[in-house]
């Protein structure tokens, strides 16, 4: 690990914190961040030493208060968090360069996204002459659960005027999903998304206005960590294009990246520079860019999270021929479609495919009446055992690239045995699988849940699904043109363990 990343680790892995404008004041950022910080101190999950410092101040929730950053008695201090008013940053950072700081989370707004880039200018050239990382200003900052590193202002729990308390802005659990983003409002949407969605993060990094960490520092930091298996990336613009390529073409060959770049608009755009003072440029110099270093681009939110989750649970296609197994005859058809739409396909087996479905109708395993052509319908009187035969030979035909099953729950012979059944049966393919349940009731979420616990991703709908998989293929063919698809299976193959 380069010096540059060991400099990043600061942010994820301090062995000490300052929180700099902690407050017992409730409601206020700085009374978030702290005891975000104090409680995770206090259950053993961060073990180093936190420092609340506020003049106004004797002691916060039993640490004792120190009066600036310069009065804490030790030399040298890791992280720093920074939540006092945009004019007194600078002096904060002064003070930082003192303490030999590593690392700054400057929380506070007002700077370049308001016009203000003069003092965004000052704090970031006292930050280099004492060789500080800064992430923002303007920013959420990190979460990282496995360290406790929790500089996210946005309350996890709200009381609603019934009296009731609820989650109002989850921490997901750890997991192997990264998500970094420009936009601290995107950040927590999708932190609530994911937590909801039982898909658990790496590492959360919002960077707000990026005067100095930018997603290429980050790009490269994730790089180099084992707990992260794919990217998601919010972005409003990048900074320095050239960089961007060289890093995320080194990284798209280990891990894949999805971005969702919004400003695609003349409107967009403006508001973008309002936000964090982007400068969006051109959206067909950024799809240009993007294909050029293998970054995967999402159209959608739906598409955005779709693709992260099918990359991390499942092994890219080699090709673009899916085979679609269903219970159900028009969602069958509709997958069909949409796969087309993609620009993938579903064409009939080769013979011996068919001839061992032909044999399973003839020892009444599989109904006579069922179609075995791909797409392949069992119709409505679909059993478990009946599923799980008839994807093994799926799979084993070699112009199959991948599979889309169907296995919508309200079919009366179909139970849970083909969950678990199906994902042992894939599990001996290096070829992806997605499966679809169509519902929002109990039935239809327990078996989506328990395809996404064992590793198989789950949608709500066919097209979703066939979007999915469009991701896995894309990222197969990236691979294998850029001579990466081995290394990357044998490293999917020695990583893939969930329980059944």
């Amino acid at each position: 690990m380069d010096e540059s990343v060991q400099r990043l680790d600061a942010f994820f892995n301090p062995k000490s914190v300052a929180v700099i404008g902690a407050t017992k004041k409730a409601g206020k950022a700085g009374c978030v961040i702290f005891e975000n910080l104090a409680v995770n101190k206090r259950e053993g999950v961060y073990t180093g030493e936190l420092y609340p410092v506020n003049p106004s101040e004797d002691s916060l929730l039993g640490f004792k208060c120190y009066e600036a950053l310069s009065k804490i008695p030790v030399d040298e201090i890791d992280l720093v968090v920074i939540i006092v008013p945009s004019k007194a940053v600078a002096a904060v950072m002064e003070e930082a360069v003192a303490k030999k700081v590593k690392a700054a989370v400057i929380i506070t707004a007002g700077f370049k996204e308001v016009g203000n880039k003069d003092l965004e200018d000052q704090v970031i050239n006292i930050a280099k002459k004492g060789n500080i990382r800064v992430l923002g200003p303007n920013c959420l900052g990190i979460f990282y659960r496995k360290s406790g590193i929790d500089t996210l202002f946005l309350p996890e729990m709200k009381t609603l005027s019934t009296g009731k308390t609820v989650i109002a802005t989850p921490r997901p659990l750890s997991g192997n999903i990264a998500m970094i983003t420009q936009s601290g409002a995107f950040g927590s949407a999708a932190l609530d998304y994911l937590t909801g969605r039982e898909m658990g993060v790496s590492k959360f990094v919002s960077f707000g206005n990026k005067s100095d960490v930018s997603e290429s520092d980050i790009l490269n930091y994730l790089f180099h960590d084992d707990e992260t298996k794919v990217i998601l990336v919010y972005l409003e613009d990048v900074k320095g294009g050239r960089d961007f390529i060289e890093i995320a073409k080194k990284v798209t060959l280990k891990k894949p990246v999805v971005v969702i770049k919004s400003g695609r608009s003349s409107a967009g755009a403006l508001a973008a520079a309002s936000h964090t003072g982007a400068i969006a440029g051109s959206d067909k110099v950024y799809d240009a860019a993007f294909t050029q270093c293998g970054v995967i681009r999402a159209r959608s939110m739906d598409e955005f999270f779709d693709f992260g989750k099918a990359l991390a649970m499942q092994p890219p296609a080699i090709g673009r021929n899916m085979g679609v197994l269903t219970d159900a005859g028009g969602p069958g058809v509709m997958t069909v479609d949409e796969l087309e739409t993609q620009g993938l396909t579903a064409e009939h087996f080769k013979p011996e495919t068919a001839e061992k479905f032909e044999q399973l109708k003839k020892e009444g395993k599989i109904l006579a009446i069922a179609a075995t052509h791909n797409p392949v319908d069992l119709t409505g009187s679909v059993t478990d055992d009946q599923f799980i035969v008839s994807v093994d030979i799926m799979f084993e035909d070699k112009n199959i690239d991948g599979i889309i099953l169907l296995g919508l729950h309200h079919m009366p012979g179909l139970q849970e045995k083909y969950i678990e059944g199906t994902v042992t049966v894939a599990r001996k393919y290096d070829k992806p699988i997605v499966v679809v349940d169509i519902g929002e009731t109990e039935m239809a979420l327990y078996t989506r849940s328990r395809f996404d616990r064992l590793g198989v991703p789950s949608f709500g709908s066919p097209e979703a699904a066939a979007r999915a998989m469009k991701a896995l293929v894309w990222y197969g063919e990236y691979l294998t043109k850029n001579d990466g698809i081995d290394a990357y299976l044998d490293n999917y193959k020695k990583n893939a363990e969930v329980k059944l």
